[in-house]
């Protein structure tokens, strides 16, 4: 529900109410039963300006398997069904060489491998389920300008319209983004890798319809995704992420609609006819950063401030809304045994629990990004025979599917 004023103390804070923030104050109200556990949310956008109208030009989100899992044990399955995409198939390609696989949900035995869904519509089903909690509070917009750790958690200070409030958490949960400030002011470093790539972002129309086929190709500059999304205004619509090198994106932005869908004809080719229409583009620099801490008494990171992944195989989200759910198990426990739910045993459990899945999906998605953005010989003849390999070994096939549906081996 939304507030017009905070209350001075909380049992969480979670800092930041966008698709990450959102998801785990829902899924840990839920888990504690609803009962008097206090949750406020601060978000710096007030709902009401989100756009909610339906467009071409709809951002969208890749769901894992793994992801629809979470939703469904939280009760917003039902709603988010009714709206999204499934990927009934994975088509992995390498463009100008020989070799290449498809992933079936008919292999995996699941109704699909995952699911596109529009990230207005994953914040309506948010949002209406926050509306809806009793224990639950926002205050948006509003802004956090100062942190003071304290022995019992940390003290806010919250910019709330004009004038600043005090406001007291046992534990502040993090997830306001990769640009957080609160991160700085607290000293808390990160580490980078700039890939020297952009994702160019944008939705394209094609001549022929999907079938629910998501697309996997690599290039010499980096890997090329298209995937399914609903027809709108019936045209065959899929969402691209082209990832080219930096000193590219600027024209790929600036050039008119036919020079850029010449171009992206040249690397996708044929595979749903012509490619008839393209949207608004946007581009944004990729870099893997990971924060060099991610818990301290008190406070824990979620989501794109504890580590922004590369697009390639889709892993950020789905990464973080596993690290939610991983920490509201173990705050669930803590508050049922009646330990404070900033004590650092507790937020280390969590952290040790996440740290193998954290560190595995980091490496698979930097381990695609380099073999599959590289024409060196020897990496090009590996990815050949990797992708031949993934072809001819169901095993093999196996372990790479259940890795971009969001599952552990």
């Amino acid at each position: 529900m939304h507030i017009e004023s905070p209350q001075p103390q909380y049992d969480v804070v979670v800092v930041g109410g966008g698709m990450v923030g959102a998801s785990f104050a829902l899924d840990l109200a839920r888990r504690c039963d609803n009962a008097d556990l206090k949750i406020l949310i601060v978000e710096a956008i007030a709902s009401s300006d989100l756009n909610d109208q339906p467009s071409f030009d709809a951002r969208s989100t890749a769901l894992s398997f793994g992801s629809k899992t979470i939703y469904e044990a939280m009760g917003l399955w039902s709603a988010l069904a009714e709206t999204v995409t499934p990927i009934l198939q994975i088509q992995v390609s390498d463009r100008g060489r020989f070799g290449s696989t498809q992933l079936t949900h008919a292999e995996q035995g699941v109704a699909a491998l995952g699911y596109v869904v529009e990230n207005r519509e994953l914040g309506r089903v948010l949002n209406h389920s926050l509306a809806a909690s009793s224990v639950i509070e926002q205050l948006a917009p509003a802004t956090i300008t100062g942190v003071v750790p304290r022995a019992s958690g940390m003290q806010l200070t919250v910019l709330n319209g004009d004038h600043e409030i005090e406001v007291n958490g046992s534990l502040v949960v993090l997830a306001d983004g990769g640009r957080s400030p609160i991160c700085k002011n607290l000293g808390i470093g990160h580490k980078q890798e700039d890939y020297g790539q952009h994702a160019i972002i944008t939705n394209i129309a094609f001549e022929l319809p999907h079938a629910g086929t998501a697309f996997e190709r690599f290039t010499d500059s980096g890997p090329l995704a298209v995937l399914p999304l609903a027809s709108f205004d019936g045209l065959n619509r899929g969402a691209l992420v082209w990832t080219v090198a930096a000193e590219r994106s600027a024209d790929l932005l600036d050039c008119d609609d036919k020079r850029f869908l010449a171009g992206l004809t040249d690397y996708f080719g044929g595979r749903l006819g012509e490619i008839t229409h393209v949207g608004e583009r946007y581009a944004y620099p990729l870099v893997l950063t990971q924060a060099q801490e991610q818990i301290r008494p008190g406070l824990v990171l979620l989501g794109n401030v504890a580590h922004t992944l590369h697009p390639v195989a889709g892993q950020g989200l789905n990464l973080a809304l596993r690290d939610s759910a991983s920490l509201a198990q173990h705050l669930e426990s803590a508050w049922r045994h009646q330990r404070g739910l900033g004590e650092m045993a507790v937020l280390q459990a969590y952290l040790d629990s996440q740290d193998a899945d954290q560190q595995q999906s980091i490496l698979f998605t930097d381990q695609m990004v380099k073999m599959f953005s590289n024409n060196e010989l020897m990496k090009s003849s590996l990815r050949k025979l990797g992708l031949v390999g993934l072809e001819l070994m169901p095993s093999l096939r196996n372990q790479f599917a259940r890795a971009a549906m969001g599952l552990k081996s």
